[in-house]
Order: structure tokens, then sequence, then C-alpha cells
């Protein structure tokens, strides 16, 4: 009897770009360097992903070969043992172009000293992406203009992103003025909470290296987005209930007239067949509030390898592979974000997504979330107080007072 194929375990990352790039650059890879081993995909949400990655040791037992991982992840993985060094690897037969085909700010994370942890799969800072044929269109400047006596633009401040929103707020339509994702996993309240508070001029960590959310920025931002949140007149309903993806897919139905969101959501909206809104959007950058300035988020995925895999040198193999310019300009027109450089200025890329090319200026401005293996424990806090402040009418400056009474309590202060 011929013995049954070995299988290769790829943890993936949830969404249907990510998921059809994969099943692609496998079928590639195999046919390319003629691998034998027959590929097993597992796509899980953020939580299910987590959970199997680290929690369940699915990394250093071996029971995943090849994982997407956030930058949020990094840390806790590479402190628990759980992820190969691929420095070895790198020396020996490094990708196309690297380092200097990317962005520093692609690289930085998952060096650890000598160590590197894993190679960038997809990235896309946060950013104000919206719908520029409805702000170009004439009657509604003139409506903005009569309402509020100043010309209808993007918004450059959240006072006037709330307005903004109210103006384009449509039911009727099924048109909303914005959608936030909201759902409380431990991720998307807590990026926008950051966003918040970096864009009021605020930090999240002190001089001495510590997480602190008691601050007034923290506390104008949270009142704001409590106000956002709880405005029927200017919010998609289901805001509450979707993460970044749905509320993604929601804006390229048209649902909705701008969004803070990832750059990737605003590429899908060119370049996938469903979209409802292709050639009608742009993006800028984030609004800010009195005494702040405009910046992004930085959270990117990487492909690592799992540190109990049995096929180590496959696996890097394929990563190689999967992050050439060719496949990064393939996972680019599926509908993720490419990271190298050369994708980013490619021609064909900036003819069908016109703003591709404003990646580069979105990572001059990002900030990155800290680097602490216990940082799941603290965005689960931060995570809390966003849903208490905006799920009760309770006093948002002992809210904060509460929650980093936790975070002193886990930081050992």
């Amino acid at each position: 009897m011929t013995p049954e194929p070995q299988t290769f375990r790829i943890a993936v990352r949830k969404f249907g770009p990510f998921e059809s790039a994969m099943e692609k650059l496998w079928a590639s890879f195999c046919e390319h360097l003629g691998c034998q081993l027959q590929a097993e995909m597992v796509p899980m949400d953020l939580h299910p992903l987590h959970t199997s990655l680290l929690t369940d040791n699915g990394l250093r037992k071996g029971t995943w070969d090849v994982a997407h991982i956030n930058t949020d992840w990094l840390l806790e993985a590479y402190s628990a043992g759980a992820l190969e060094n691929i420095a070895p690897y790198l020396a020996q037969n490094p990708p196309a172009d690297f380092p200097q085909g990317w962005s520093q700010s692609l690289l930085g994370m998952q060096q650890y000293g000598d160590d590197v942890a894993g190679l960038p799969f997809h990235d896309g800072p946060e950013c104000l992406i919206y719908r520029k044929d409805l702000f170009e269109d004439p009657a509604e400047q003139a409506k903005f203009q009569r309402q509020h006596g100043k010309p209808l633009q993007p918004p450059q401040t959240w006072d006037d992103f709330h307005t903004v929103a109210r103006f384009f707020h449509r039911p009727a339509q099924n048109r909303y003025g914005t959608i936030v994702a909201a759902y409380p996993d431990g991720h998307n309240t807590v990026f926008d909470f950051c966003l918040q508070l970096w864009s009021r001029g605020g930090k999240l960590v002190d001089a001495q290296g510590r997480v602190q959310i008691n601050t007034p920025e923290a506390k104008a931002g949270l009142a704001f987005y409590r106000a956002l949140l709880h405005d029927q007149t200017a919010i998609h309903p289901s805001s509450g209930t979707y993460e970044s993806v749905q509320a993604g897919l929601a804006f390229m139905r048209g649902e909705a007239a701008m969004m803070i969101n990832w750059f990737g959501f605003a590429s899908m909206c060119e370049v996938d067949e469903a979209s409802q809104v292709k050639g009608k959007v742009d993006i800028t950058t984030i609004p800010q509030g009195e005494g702040g300035k405009p910046c992004s988020l930085n959270v990117y995925w990487l492909y690592a390898i799992g540190a109990g895999s049995q096929h180590k040198q496959t696996a890097y193999d394929f990563i190689r592979f999967a992050i050439n310019p060719q496949n990064d300009k393939l996972l680019t027109l599926e509908g993720g974000i490419g990271c190298r450089l050369s994708t980013w200025h490619d021609a064909e890329i900036n003819a069908t997504v016109p703003y591709y090319h404003k990646l580069a200026l979105l990572h001059e401005q990002a900030e990155s979330l800290p680097q602490k293996s216990n940082w799941a424990q603290i965005a689960a806090i931060i995570d809390e107080v966003v849903l208490q402040a905006t799920g009760t009418e309770h006093d948002i400056e002992k809210l904060l007072a509460a929650g980093q009474s936790k975070i002193n309590s886990l930081e050992h202060v």
C-alpha cells in the first residue's frame, strides 16, 4: 500500500482574501519546488487562533508548522518558546531583497537580539476610509455648506468626524454616517481606544515602560467614543456586534460614508468582485483631537514557524517563496496587503488601488502597541473598561481608575 502523504498544517487568520491567497501560494509552491506534503489550512478568527497557537501550545507542540501571528501576540509567543528562530535560515538563504525590500517598520517587532521570530505577511495601518464620490458630489457639498457654513471635506478633527457622520446618515438608503468595529474581542475596541488616546497627544506607556490609561487624553477619547457609539443619528446599527472584517465588508457593500479601519479594507473595495463601491473610495489620515496630531496604528501579521514543527525546513522554504515579489503582489490582488516596498509602488497595483502608495505615509505616522508578554491580559482590561464606558452610564474617570488599578496589579506597580 502507498503510505498516506504527510500533512503540513497552516493556521490561517480567517479572512476570504487570506484563505484564497494561501491556497494559491501552496499550490504554486508545490508545483515549483516539488513539495509532496499535503497542506491542511485551518482558518480561525482572532480568539480561536490565539487559543490554538498559544493557550493550547499548538506552536510549541507541533500542531502547526506555519501560522499567521500578529504583533500583539509576538512577545508572548517568543517568551513561551513557541516560535522557531529563523535567523539561521535567513543567513543561509534569505528572501529576495532582504531586508532592504521592506520598510523598517515591518521588520523591528519580530527581532529579539539576534533572533528573528517571523517574516511580514500582511499589513495596512489604520486610516480614515471614506466615500470620495459622496464628498465630491456638488449637491452634497452645497447642502453641507448651507447647514454648517463651511466646506464639505474629509474630517481632520474628531468633532468634524462626528458632524460629517451625522450629515451622511441616511438609514432609509441603508447608508449610515460611519461604522465602528466595536465587537468585544480584546482587539477592536482596544485599537480604537489607543487611536483616540494618541490622536489627542496622549501616551499609552510612561517613561518607566508602564501602561497608563488613567490620563486626561484617555478620558476625552473615551467620552467621545461613548458619544459616537450611542449616536443613532450617525452610526451603523451593527457597530457593537461587528469586528473589523465585518465592518469592512459592510463598508464594501455601501453601508457607510466613512470609517476608521485597516488600510486593507480600502484596498478590498477596489479588488473584490462583490464590491459595491469600486472607484468611489479614498483614504487619508485619522482625525485628531485638541492638542493632538495625525496618527495611525501599525499592527501587522507575520508568517511564523512553530517551534514543534516536524517540517521546519519546508516551512521556511514556503515562507520564503510566499513573500517573494511576485507572491507579495498576488496577496495584494487577492485583497490582502502586501508588505514589500515594490508592491506599495507597483504601477499596476496603484492603477487598481489609486491610494496604495499612501501606505508609506501611514507608516511614518504609525504608533505600535507596547511589546509585553502579558499584553493579551492588559488588552482584556482595556477592552473591559471600554465596554463598561459604552455599555453603561458609569463615570468614565472612575472606570479608567479601576482599570488602571488592575493593570498596575498585573505589572506589580
